[in-house]
């Protein structure tokens, strides 16, 4: 099946992981040509974070999610990758809400054809108190999820 773009979505619990979620990503891009939308899911206090270490006055003025993750370490070495590779993409960011929300909204606005997610195991006490917003992704995306999973 060729998909013609792919959204893969990074988080901050990625950055062990983030060689394998690349990988399966061009694995998926190279046979098509596909373009991947590199999409960094901040959390609320990471984004605040990454904007004072830029020295950043969020009050008075700011950068948007997606030029904070363009900026962003675990988003420019799967972008340097890509790159490499001759392999089309763009970089976003998003910030605030659930991030399985988030995720999907970005999967329909991107009119990806697929989506690469990443996740780890837990038990269904741990999915019920903490939830998993990689399953979320899995269950309300509209485009097949590739899920790799954290060692």
């Amino acid at each position: 099946m060729a998909h013609d773009r792919i959204l893969l979505a990074i988080g901050p619990d990625d950055r062990d992981s983030l060689d394998t979620l690349v990988d399966a990503t061009i694995d998926l891009a190279e046979p098509s040509d596909a373009t991947v939308s590199l999409l960094y899911v901040f959390p609320r206090d990471d984004y605040e974070t990454m904007m004072e270490q830029m020295d950043i006055d969020t009050t008075t003025s700011g950068l948007t999610a997606d030029e904070v993750a363009q900026r962003h370490e675990s988003v420019r070495e799967p972008a340097d990758r890509l790159e490499s590779l001759g392999i089309d993409y763009n970089i976003g960011g998003v910030s605030g809400g659930n991030p399985a929300d988030q995720i999907v909204r970005k999967i329909e606005q991107t009119d990806a054809d697929v989506a690469v997610v990443g996740g780890t195991k837990r038990s269904p006490t741990g999915k019920a108190v903490f939830g998993d917003h990689a399953q979320q992704t899995l269950l309300n995306a509209p485009v097949p999820v590739l899920y790799v999973k954290r060692e």
